[in-house]
């Protein structure tokens, strides 16, 4: 049987009902790694070889230039042929081992490379071979499981989104669906209910964007010396009327030395509102909340303390992820979460501390040289 007849000519050569706009063989798909694995190793021994043949002309050369006389004749001619050749074993004999080493692991890492760029984030490097090899493929490993865990988080963000946007999307249909039914009456009641329905996905639109660019690293932060104290009373004061209606005590309680932060005044009271407002969102009538500030070595804390249900102990530690909401909990689940990553961009920590049944704790720690 003829090479081009066997399993080899084809592979090389393109099916008939291959599309002819696209390469053959194909460069991605299922099985694509391995003929770019096999065109990989085949470069590298080709590589090898061209190695080798310069290595062998060198010494040729080497030799020629040390021993002039062995070039025209006499008891030397042997000598040069001899350590050129005596060279190249050498170098075989050194060589090979090592391509064998490195060719195998280098080949594998290839191999997960190209399944990673196929969208395979589960895929992992064997670990083995020379230590260099190894540290390699423990960092393509460590490479792939963040973007496993990256993929992952994507997708459950894109339906976590899609289910928060569902709500008052199906609340703004079936209203205006009623109106134009007759079902509801085309009266100021029920305009005011789909424009408040608007007011919630515009509120969760930005939400979403405000995490987008504070998760990417793009949020722009606009500076400047601010004083905590007048921003935790402007904040108070946007929900005092809310603090009245519920019947709950609302109160400051700030330091009267706290020290200037270089600090972006917007973003800090937005940190403050999401905080007052899930406060007053679980603290029952005749309950208490309180905005205390205080300042430590290097650094301002500021506490939102609430009298309210608290927060079971295994729920502690996932307040702050997206899209979380206990219980009890209303809105779209992403107060605290923009809350701290806020924080967070301005180099500053945000933990909380609750008991179940008698309250909780937010608190923010900000760098004071900001």
């Amino acid at each position: 049987m003829s090479r081009d007849s066997g399993w080899h000519a084809r592979r090389r050569r393109q099916p008939p009902w291959w599309p002819d706009n696209e390469p053959w063989p194909p460069r991605f798909g299922p099985g694509a790694w391995r003929y770019r694995r096999t065109r990989f190793e085949r470069r590298v021994s080709l590589l090898f070889l061209v190695c080798v043949l310069l290595m062998f002309a060198g010494a040729n050369a080497v030799v020629s230039w040390l021993l002039p006389g062995a070039a025209v004749g006499g008891p030397l001619r042997p000598l040069r042929q001899f350590v050129p050749l005596l060279w190249l074993v050498f170098v075989f004999a050194w060589l090979i081992p090592v391509m064998r080493r490195f060719r195998a692991p280098l080949g594998d890492i290839v191999e997960a490379a190209d399944r990673v760029s196929e969208g395979d984030y589960s895929v992992r490097a064997r670990e083995y071979g020379p230590h260099s090899m190894r540290a390699i493929a423990r960092a393509f490993n460590s490479m792939t499981t963040k973007l496993q865990a990256q993929d992952l988080q994507r997708r459950h963000l894109m339906g976590d989104v899609a289910h928060e946007l569902r709500t008052p999307l199906a609340v703004l249909q079936g209203r205006l669906e009623g109106m134009l039914d007759g079902v509801y009456p085309r009266d100021e009641a029920q305009i005011n209910a789909v424009l408040q329905e608007t007011r919630m996905l515009t509120r969760l639109v930005d939400d979403l964007r405000t995490l987008a660019h504070t998760e990417s690293g793009t949020l722009a932060l606009q500076k400047e010396s601010t004083d905590i104290g007048i921003l935790m009373h402007d904040a108070v004061a946007a929900f005092s009327a809310e603090a009245v209606e519920r019947n709950v005590t609302l109160t400051v309680d700030a330091a009267p030395d706290l020290p200037l932060v270089e600090v972006d005044p917007l973003r800090i009271r937005e940190v403050l509102t999401n905080l007052l407002s899930n406060a007053l969102r679980h603290t029952p009538a005749g309950g208490r909340v309180v905005i205390a500030a205080s300042s430590t070595s290097g650094s301002i804390e500021v506490k939102v303390s609430d009298t309210g249900s608290g927060i079971a102990a295994a729920d502690v530690p996932k307040i702050f992820d997206r899209f979380y909401k206990g219980r009890s909990s209303g809105g779209s689940g992403l107060g605290l979460t923009i809350a701290r990553n806020l924080v967070v961009a301005h180099g500053g920590d945000i933990h909380a501390d609750s008991v179940e049944g008698k309250g909780t704790t937010i608190s923010v720690r900000l760098p004071a040289n900001g």
